[in-house]
């Protein structure tokens, strides 16, 4: 599934509305980026991993592609996707959902229905970005489900059910985030509405379907 966050009136930081480094703006803040970024092509991506005990575990990548790469995604993202706001109910409640969302999956696989909404799925044919994207991520990462993201940095909680116990994993521009074991059997996980983001960022999130 892709989600997609889009505050009206913002642009991305890479364009000077917004600087992605702080006391930095404009052409100094893309020259700063593309030299980060050429630095980070230089090395392997590092990769943190978090065990979460019980047979889960999580596999964060705060650089997983190159900076230029994810932003091409992104551009090509917005563009093509068909972004939907669908109503879903609450609490007994309807109201709009809180992102953009498009659902693309396998022919064959059952509709996807949550919160009393059902979204019908898109073929992986209309959008060639999302096959390359998959490859990429089952090529560099060989697991799935994962979460790639591009656009706004986001943080990413985990927290067990009726449980004090959480981690937070902040997902920037590039990055990935793959939940390996028992980590969606055992861990809810959510990415928390944030009063204070400036600009959109778009969330990718593949899943094996079992049937």
């Amino acid at each position: 599934m892709t989600s997609r966050l889009r505050l009206v009136g913002l642009t991305p930081g890479r364009d000077g509305g917004s600087a992605p480094y702080p006391g930095v703006s404009g052409k100094a803040a893309a020259a700063e980026g593309e030299r980060e970024g050429e630095a980070k092509r230089l090395e392997p991506p590092r990769r943190e991993v978090t065990d979460l005990g019980g047979g889960s575990e999580v596999v964060h990548v705060p650089w997983f592609v190159p900076r230029e790469e994810a932003w091409e995604w992104f551009d090509c993202l917005d563009r093509t996707i068909p972004w939907r706001r669908p109503d879903i109910r609450v609490f007994g409640r309807s109201c709009p959902q809180p992102r953009d969302m498009c659902y693309v999956a396998d022919e064959g696989l059952t509709d996807l229905k949550y919160s009393g909404h059902q979204a019908n799925a898109h073929s992986w044919d209309e959008f060639p970005v999302l096959k390359d994207i998959l490859k990429v991520v089952l090529i560099r990462s060989k697991h799935l489900p994962a979460t790639s993201g591009s656009g706004e940095a986001a943080r990413k909680r985990l927290k067990v059910a009726a449980s004090q116990q959480q981690h937070s994993f902040l997902l920037k521009h590039g990055s990935l985030l793959v939940m390996r074991g028992y980590t969606q059997r055992d861990w809810q996980h959510s990415v928390p509405k944030r009063a204070k983001a400036s600009s959109t960022r778009i969330n990718l999130t593949f899943r094996h379907v079992l049937t």
